[in-house]
């Protein structure tokens, strides 16, 4: 027998999954519910672009781009259009910018953890954290879920596109039939596969279930702790002041 040394599997990002549980926290409080007003605006404003950044460093570079001209059409749009506008239009425009400001940095965030974080990275996270499995094992099989729907939607489509059913193939009303249809009862077929392999893995057991998955806090985990403590310590003062 050939002894060979074991080493640990090294992370798929450049976060520990527990830091990525924070930045969607610290989005959803401080970015999409606009938490401390005008004190916390330049956070707000750098927490709005850091999932961008993060994309960048996951060599996420389709959806970082998108992202980026939809957050750029929208600030030109509140700045050099929207004051020029009035009535009707000045509503509908003001509520797309409202909601395009607050949900797609989440939402940025949100794709960031689910193409950066393997299950078993946020299963030994989870475990870390002494959460119980009947929070863990469904936020286990949501995190193959979205990837899963996504393929799921491209093959759909690629078939629907052989057959002329899409946009300007002169089958437009075909449309919901043939994609919508089909995505749905594939929903409910793929969250029910996906449950059954988790529980197949025995992440349903009770006895303690063994991860090789290396995860730990580097500097850059420290950093964004850090910049979260700061930013609660600094919008406490004003607070109490």
């Amino acid at each position: 027998m050939i002894e060979g040394t074991w080493t640990p599997r090294r992370k798929k990002s450049l976060l520990d999954p527990r830091t990525k549980l924070l930045l969607i926290f610290v989005e959803a409080v401080l970015v999409l519910a606009t938490a401390g007003g005008e004190r916390l605006f330049w956070f707000r404003i750098a927490f709005a672009f850091l999932p961008f950044l993060l994309l960048l460093t996951a060599k996420r570079y389709k959806i970082c781009t998108v992202g980026l001209l939809i957050l750029s059409t929208i600030y030109i749009l509140e700045s050099a259009v929207f004051p020029y506008t009035q009535g009707a239009l000045a509503s509908i425009l003001l509520l797309i910018i409202m909601v395009v400001n607050r949900f797609l940095p989440a939402y940025m965030m949100g794709a960031y953890v689910i193409n950066t974080t393997t299950v078993s990275e946020f299963k030994a996270a989870m475990d870390k954290l002494h959460m119980p499995d009947a929070l863990t094992i469904p936020m286990c099989v949501m995190f193959r879920f979205f990837p899963t729907i996504r393929e799921e939607n491209e093959s759909i489509r690629a078939a629907m596109k052989m057959r002329g059913v899409r946009f300007g193939g002169g089958k437009e009303g075909q449309i919901l039939e043939y994609r919508i249809v089909p995505i749905i009862t594939c929903t409910a077929k793929i969250g029910e596969e996906l449950s059954a392999s988790a529980l197949t893995r025995g992440l349903g057991m009770q006895k303690k279930r063994t991860n090789i998955c290396h995860i730990g806090f580097s500097w850059a985990d420290w950093f964004f702790f850090l910049l979260a403590a700061a930013m609660l310590i600094y919008w406490g003062l004003g607070v109490f002041s």
